[in-house]
């Protein structure tokens, strides 16, 4: 029986065509790597957010493979009852060892992760202040954990600073949340300025690592190893594994009292299914392989500058960023959509990015480079750019 008409979904889904906003989903008739299958086309993929190429590894599906025999699929319950095996425990200290932090506490999904954290710390006579581009997720955090929301503008470490100086003196808690990476702009805010400025005020930073994590660092650590902020400097670290460990869950990293509290009082860690062993087993192996294959990080850094400078030359402007997500700003909506639909034409899987995710008249394609890929799959699309848009 469908919703009461009362409701006016109808309506409602009328309107986000009307401005360009619906969506649809993608069948992908395979795995993830530099090209898949879609209505039987084989595409270039420059959508992904698997940066290492380690989504179909060999070795990372084996790893899953060999631990299903083992713990069976699913973890069965929650970690607090009997859902927490020796495959979870080998991740989370594998993870501490990766990041630098006392303790890790793993949770099933990014989003789980944020919100578990604001909702466990924070609560309405406390203060979260966030950069203006944050995930969906922290802001949905802030909303959860009923502690003023104070938002600071993008990477502006003289407004965060503002921000804070205007905070009345009291006992409450204060939080300062942002991206390392920022997931549709593809830059990273001053890490060192940020921690400082937030020490300074005598504030706590959480930094959620999702997009830095197995692709910044020398050793894949992320964004504190690249800038060299330990435990001290950034006392809340989540990260995800769907993006450059190719598998999927997240994590909560910090001090021994950090974890702990996380433990007895995150509603989204205490009251969901722990994520399948097998799917830990498989991400430890990833983690072992930003060690044994060290190659794929400065690879996919020697394509990022490439593909910067060969769309510099066609006098298209890319916005600022050294990442793998490399932004190429279009404007409205219905021009990013119309010159994503041109370039899945010519056999390229490049993904319009429109409000409300991006601000009104924001509008682009966001591209991003993987591992996986080769100098001649970055020269196809540069290519393919020059024939649609080049100047």
């Amino acid at each position: 029986m469908p919703l009461p008409a009362s409701w006016g979904l109808e309506k409602t889904l009328a309107e986000i065509a009307d401005a360009g906003q619906f969506r649809q989903l993608r069948l992908l008739e395979g795995g993830q790597g530099a090209r898949v299958t879609i209505d039987g086309r084989t595409l270039l993929n420059f959508s992904s957010n698997d940066y290492l190429g380690l989504a179909a590894h060999p070795a990372v599906g084996k790893a899953l493979k060999t631990a299903v025999d083992i713990y069976g699929v699913g973890s069965g319950a929650s970690h607090l009852v009997c859902g927490h095996t020796s495959a979870h425990a080998a991740l989370e200290d594998a993870l501490a060892r990766l990041t630098g932090r006392s303790r890790v506490l793993l949770y099933s999904t990014g989003y789980m992760a944020n919100l578990g954290v604001a909702s466990a710390l924070l609560s309405r006579q406390d203060v979260l202040l966030q950069d203006k581009l944050n995930h969906a997720s922290l802001l949905d955090a802030a909303a959860i954990s009923g502690a003023k929301l104070v938002r600071y503008r993008h990477a502006d470490m003289q407004h965060l600073e503002e921000r804070l100086a205007a905070l009345a003196p009291s006992e409450q808690r204060v939080l300062v949340s942002s991206d390392s990476v920022f997931s549709m702009d593809g830059d990273v805010p001053d890490l060192n300025a940020l921690a400082s400025c937030t020490a300074q005020a005598g504030a706590a930073l959480q930094l959620d690592d999702a997009h830095g994590l197995g692709v910044l660092g020398e050793q894949g650590g992320g964004a504190c190893e690249a800038y060299g902020l330990d435990e001290a400097a950034v006392p809340v670290l989540m990260g995800t594994f769907g993006k450059a460990l190719g598998t999927a869950g997240a994590f909560v990293a910090g001090s021994e009292q950090l974890i702990e509290t996380l433990i007895q009082k995150s509603r989204t860690f205490m009251y969901t299914t722990a994520m399948p062993p097998a799917l830990a087993a498989a991400t430890s192996q990833s983690i072992e392989l930003l060690q044994s294959e060290g190659w794929r990080r400065p690879h996919l850094q020697q394509l990022i500058a490439g593909f910067r400078k060969k769309v510099s030359a066609l006098g298209l402007d890319l916005m600022p960023s050294d990442t793998a997500i490399q932004p190429l700003l279009v404007g409205e909506a219905s021009a990013a959509v119309n010159l994503s639909k041109s370039l899945l034409d010519k056999g390229f899987l490049v993904v319009a990015i429109r409000p409300p995710t991006v601000p009104a008249g924001q509008s682009r394609l966001r591209i991003t480079l993987s591992a996986a890929h080769d100098e001649n799959d970055v020269d196809q699309l540069v290519q393919a750019l020059a024939e649609l848009v080049g100047r």
